[in-house]
C-alpha cells in the first residue's frame, strides 16, 4: 500500500509548498487546517481539506486520530511550529503504522524555544550568538555590556521573520515592559543563509541531506527577509553546510529541519535558531521530501521518531 498523506496547515504557506510538491509527483493527499477556510488563499492547493482543532486545543489529538483513522492515513507531515512538540508527544497515540514526521519529543520541545536551542549549541562548542532575556537585562543592565551595538528583539518561540525587531542601541530600552517570551541575541551583519537538512539517527540505511540556500539581503523583520536568492551548489559554502548538519545532530534532530545560519563580519557562520519542520523553502531542495518519502518506504527508517514504539510482548508482561 502506497503512502496517504495529511499535511497540517494546509493554508499556510509552507503547507501550500508541501502540496504543490505532492501534487507535481501524483501523490494524493489531503490537507488539513485550524483555520475556518483553508482554500481563501488564490494559490491554495485544489485538494480536499479539513478543519482540525488548533495545536493550543486539548483535544487536537483526539480530533487528528479521528481523521487519520476515518481516512486511512499512514504519513502525517506538520507544517506549523506549534503543532510540532504536541505531536511529537502524541506520536505513542497512534496506530503502530502511522508515520508522523516529526522528531524526538525532547529534542523537539529544544529546537521550539530559541533560548533552549542555543544554549545548548553553545554548550557543544557550535558557534552562536550571545543571548539575553529581557527580565536579565532589566534585573542586571550591567550585562547589556557584553552586547554591544545593535540588537535583535524576537520571539523565542519560531514565528519567522514575524515579530523580529532590531534595535540600534539598548540605552533606551525599558526592559521591564517589554512582553514575555522575548530574545535578546547579538545582532549578526553578514551573508544570510538557510540550511535545510534532513536527519538520520546513527546506523542509518540513509544518509543526511544538507542543502544551503543564501537568503536575500534585507533588514530583519523587513518584507522579503524570509525570501531565499539562490540555492548554494555544493561547491560553496561547505562551512555553512557543515554548521546546519552539526546543529542537527547536537540537537538530536531527525526528520527535516531549518538552521538559520548567518555570518559575524569576519566570516564566521552562527546559528541564530532551529525549526524542525518542512517548511516553504523546501521548495528549492525537492531531496527533502523526497527523503520524508523515503521513510515510508523504509520499514526499518528511525524507528524512534517516525513510528510508535514497538508493542512489549507479552511475555515481558509477567
Amino acid at each position: 500500500m502506497g503512502p496517504r498523506i495529511l499535511v497540517t496547515g494546509i493554508a499556510s504557506a509552507a503547507g501550500r509548498t508541501v502540496a504543490a510538491q505532492l501534487e507535481a509527483r501524483g501523490l494524493p493527499y489531503l490537507g488539513s487546517d485550524a483555520r475556518a477556510d483553508s482554500r481563501q488563499a488564490e494559490d491554495a492547493p485544489a485538494a480536499a481539506a479539513v478543519r482540525l482543532l488548533p495545536a493550543t486545543d486539548p483535544d487536537m489529538i483526539l480530533d487528528l486520530r479521528r481523521l487519520v483513522d476515518r481516512e486511512a492515513i499512514n504519513v502525517i507531515i506538520p507544517t506549523l511550529t506549534v503543532e510540532l512538540p504536541v505531536l511529537a508527544a502524541a506520536r505513542a497515540g497512534f496506530a503502530q503504522d502511522v508515520r508522523i514526521i516529526v522528531g524526538d519529543p525532547a529534542a523537539v520541545a529544544l529546537a521550539n524555544d530559541q533560548l533552549f536551542t542555543t544554549w545548548a549549541l553553545q554548550a557543544a562548542g557550535i558557534p552562536v550568538p550571545q543571548v539575553a532575556v529581557p527580565g536579565d537585562l532589566a534585573a542586571a543592565p550591567a550585562s547589556l555590556a557584553s552586547l554591544t551595538g545593535p540588537v535583535v528583539v524576537k520571539p523565542r518561540v519560531f514565528k519567522g521573520s514575524h515579530g523580529v525587531h532590531v534595535l540600534a542601541g539598548t540605552a533606551s530600552v525599558s526592559w521591564k515592559n517589554m512582553p514575555a517570551g522575548q530574545l535578546v541575541q547579538e545582532f549578526i551583519p553578514g551573508a544570510d543563509y538557510v540550511c535545510l537538512v534532513f536527519g538520520t539517527p546513527a546506523r542509518n540505511a540513509m544518509a543526511p541531506v544538507a542543502v544551503v540556500l543564501e537568503k536575500t539581503r534585507t533588514p530583519y523583520g523587513h518584507t522579503g527577509s524570509d525570501e531565499v536568492s539562490r540555492r548554494v551548489p555544493v561547491s560553496q559554502a561547505g562551512d555553512v553546510r557543515k554548521l546546519g548538519l552539526a546543529a542537527v545532530r547536537t540537537l538530536g534532530l531527525t526528520g527535516p529541519v531549518q538552521v538559520r545560519i548567518r555570518r559575524r563580519a569576519d566570516g564566521t557562520p552562527v546559528v541564530l535558531g532551529v525549526c524542525a519542520t518542512l517548511g516553504e523553502n523546501s521548495a528549492w531542495a525537492p531531496e527533502m521530501l523526497d527523503a520524508v518519502l523515503a521513510t515510508f518506504m523504509l520499514p526499518a527508517f528511525n524507528p524512534a521518531s517516525f513510528r510508535r514504539c514497538p508493542a512489549v510482548p507479552a511475555d515481558a508482561l509477567g
